[in-house]
């Protein structure tokens, strides 16, 4: 092609493109205003290069004709820079104003609901999942839905390898065009050149952000293979290259093509760099991955099948699925780029794999696997998590035992006793008992045993029940979860001590004496009338001995007995009466400061523990609808 013919091309495929802007219509045209500069004899026109032409060189009939005479030489790279040209023009601007097909409800079925469980699991986590441990998650859900927006009938494939492979001579044999620059300097590819065998691919190749210098088709103005329909062939610089910015690049694009081609060569098929950092952890991938085992026109015999037979065993140790006999897994072939063995076999097997438009969603629900298996710690308890029904009771009784509630329960019904013993006792007795308070010294101001225990001792019980509940309830969670209940418990125990001793004073027995039951005045009254017999008694019995009344011993000593033995009876009759009202009066003081103890240490630890626990099982069932085996 000459010069004159290919400024002609390009100005037509310009006008062609009248009417579309953006930046790869800004590349065209700058393409198009450009001169074409003459390549040196034997050299490589400049249109291949893609740097600027010489503007200010003069065009005389000596260059012509020169050019004229190497016309037989560089014919062919003519051909290829003005197809290079031509695929700058149009591949430029070609997705600009194009409207794309969403995939939009592709995602339906399970990867949308599990797109949304891992979206659900995400955000209820921020605050107690670590953000490095939810990156991951995070990214799949990103891409997920920047991928959403984009085309749905193309595929974009990436041709990955090492150096020397032959990737960039097979990513040629695919094309059936040179369009990725091969040969034995090292390294050959600098930076990912992608060839379209379809218009619309625009916005999938600006988030690879491959310039629209790099973009090529297979054919010149046409579509390419019809067989081949949809695909995105994206040419990766080598993987273990010794330039850290072309490894970058192969990890950034690797993350958001829908499939990956690893060519791999007799060599360095075993090379551990290859296994361990690329292979191995992306095994969850296999259904959207080709393992091409390239130059086998280098091994002799049977050396290519025994190859290859080694490549599927060190896969097989990878974790990676094999695609045989009709199962889902990473195809394996071997080819040779140069010679064409195998190529049309590859090609096929990628024309099948672009038309049947899964390749996305295939990548998303690898993506989504390999998030599940990342999060497995963070969401996956050791045994049965949750706080049961005897550790709160437990719980409980050790606020009951720090506030003092049996202690109290204890006393109300010693006063109830007390109060009994006053009403119905014997005057005797009584005063008997007031006697012996006045004798001993300090007897009068004898105080009541202490409800409350003492305060250090009260705290620290009350410090051993939060941090025993929190163990229980904690026992068998993620850490992160296990560290959100203990940060919960140890936030509302803060002040609970107080709090509790403030209990023991309002909610404890009322202040005075007990309440009397209805029978006390009738066993006064019973006590009374013992004690005016043996009054009578002793007065009839004086008077007998002083002559006042008629002498009879009988009579008054009978009366006087009555009385006596009449009064400790009623006393005991009173007392054994009183142990029922009294131990229920006890039990009463003892369960109203329990519950107010319960209902403070629900409401400080126990609920917010049950709240973290909550949430935990609502991300654990989000979880288990993201890691679910094929949706």
């Amino acid at each position: 092609m000459t010069d004159a013919k290919k400024a002609k091309a390009a100005k037509g495929a310009k006008d062609a493109k009248d009417g579309k802007d953006g930046k790869d219509g800004k590349d065209a045209k700058g393409t198009k205003d450009a001169k074409p500069q003459a390549a040196p004899p034997g050299g490589k026109p400049s249109g291949t290069s893609g740097e600027p032409a010489d503007t200010g060189r003069s065009w005389d009939d000596g260059l012509i004709a020169r050019r004229a005479g190497e016309k037989g030489a560089t014919e062919g790279l003519d051909a290829l820079d003005g197809l290079a040209e031509l695929s700058e023009l149009s591949g430029g601007s070609e997705g600009d104003n194009e409207a794309h097909t969403p995939i939009g409800g592709a995602y339906g079925g399970p990867l949308r609901t599990r797109l949304d469980a891992l979206g659900e699991l995400v955000g209820l986590s921020r605050t107690r999942v670590e953000g490095a441990v939810l990156a991951e998650a995070g990214r799949v859900l990103d891409e997920a839905a920047a991928r959403q927006r984009l085309s749905s009938r193309h595929t974009v494939v990436a041709i990955a390898g090492a150096t020397g492979s032959g990737k960039s001579t097979l990513f040629n044999a695919l094309a059936e065009v040179p369009i990725s620059e091969t040969g034995l300097r090292r390294p050959t590819t600098s930076a990912p050149i992608a060839c379209t065998w379809s218009d619309g691919a625009a916005g999938l190749l600006d988030r690879l952000a491959i310039p629209g210098r790099l973009r090529r088709r297979p054919l010149a103005g046409g579509d390419g293979d019809e067989e081949l329909h949809g695909l995105v062939l994206v040419d990766l610089p080598d993987h273990d290259s010794a330039v850290v910015r072309h490894r970058d690049q192969v990890d950034r694009v690797l993350a958001l093509v829908d499939a990956v081609i690893w060519v791999v060569d007799p060599e360095k098929y075993a090379d551990a760099a290859l296994h361990e950092r690329y292979l191995r952890p992306l095994a969850g991938h296999a259904e959207i991955t080709f393992v091409v085992l390239n130059q086998i026109d280098r091994l002799p015999g049977d050396a290519a099948d025994q190859v290859l037979d080694d490549l599927r065993r060190l896969l097989d140790e990878d974790g990676m699925a094999l695609g045989e006999h009709g199962e889902p897994g990473a195809t394996v072939l071997a080819v040779s780029a140069l010679t064409g063995q195998g190529v049309g076999e590859l090609r096929d097997l990628l024309g099948r794999f672009v038309r049947g438009r899964g390749a996305a969603a295939l990548r998303l629900t690898a993506d989504v696997d390999a998030a599940a298996v990342k999060l497995r710690s963070a969401y996956v308890a050791d045994g049965r998590a949750g706080l049961g029904e005897r550790s709160r009771e437990q719980f409980t009784d050790r606020l009951a035992w720090a506030v003092g509630a049996v202690a109290a329960g204890e006393t109300a019904e010693r006063e109830w006793h007390r109060n009994a013993g006053r009403a119905c006792g014997t005057p005797w007795l009584r005063l008997w008992r007031w006697y012996e308070r006045k004798r001993t010294p300090g007897g009068g101001t004898l105080a009541a045993p202490a409800v409350v225990e003492d305060e250090l001792t009260a705290r620290q019980r009350v410090e051993q029940a939060v941090r025993t509940v929190v163990e229980e309830a904690s026992a068998g969670l993620p850490e992160p979860w296990a560290h959100s209940v203990r940060e919960a418990a140890v936030r509302g125990a803060e002040g609970l001590p107080e709090e509790l001793d403030e209990l023991a004073v309002t909610a404890g027995p009322p202040p005075g004496r007990p309440p009397r039951p209805a029978w006390w005045p009738a066993a006064v009254l019973a006590q009374a009338s013992m004690t005016l017999l043996q009054i009578f008694g002793a007065l009839w019995l004086v008077g007998q001995i002083i002559g006042v009344l008629e002498p009879g011993l009988l009579p008054p000593v009978l009366v006087m007995l009555a009385g006596i033995v009449g009064g400790p009876f009623v006393e005991w009759a009173c007392g054994a009466a009183a142990r029922g009202p009294a131990r229920r009066y006890g039990q009463d003081a003892e369960r109203r400061l329990r519950e107010a103890a319960a209902g403070c240490g629900r409401a400080r630890v126990l609920d917010p523990i049950s709240a973290e626990l909550m949430r935990y099982r609502e991300v654990r069932e989000q979880y288990v609808t993201v890691s679910r085996a094929g949706g």
